[in-house]
């Protein structure tokens, strides 16, 4: 590149750019499991959102707090848009996969900790961290 300052003029040379390593490519049968396995994460994660619907007046009058209702919901999917927009920077920072397998863990979690819960801000709680993971999974 050329550049004229007056009377004189500066040769700059641009600096050799670095090869970017490209990521191995997969055989076909890993890639399809590869594939299966984040499609099955993305439709856990899905089904989870509406499957709660059919099962919270049987959930309420178990646990009571029908005041509380839409929040079994609404906790879930508030903390899945939040997580959704933070686990693609954490996946530039930490590698995808780790970062899905962690959020399969949450998510698992989550659910297991829904169905010890005994009342309904507890369900609240653990279904938003039932909806951290599925933010992941997504």
């Amino acid at each position: 590149m050329h550049r004229c300052d007056r009377d004189r003029v500066t040769v700059a040379e641009e600096s050799p750019r670095t090869v970017a390593t490209q990521p191995p490519v997969l055989d076909r049968r890993r890639r399809n499991v590869v594939f299966v396995t984040i499609m099955l994460g993305m439709l856990l994660a899905a089904l989870d959102q509406t499957i709660v619907g059919t099962a919270l007046p049987t959930i309420v009058s178990d646990l009571g707090g029908a005041e509380h209702m839409s929040w079994v919901v609404t906790s879930y999917l508030l903390a899945e848009t939040v997580a959704t927009v933070l686990v693609g920077k954490f996946g530039d920072l930490f590698g995808r996969k780790v970062v899905f397998q962690v959020s399969a863990v949450v998510f698992i979690t989550g659910s297991f900790l829904c169905g010890l819960a005994t009342n309904m801000p507890l369900l609240i709680v653990w279904r938003a961290v039932q909806g951290v993971g599925a933010g992941g999974l997504m």
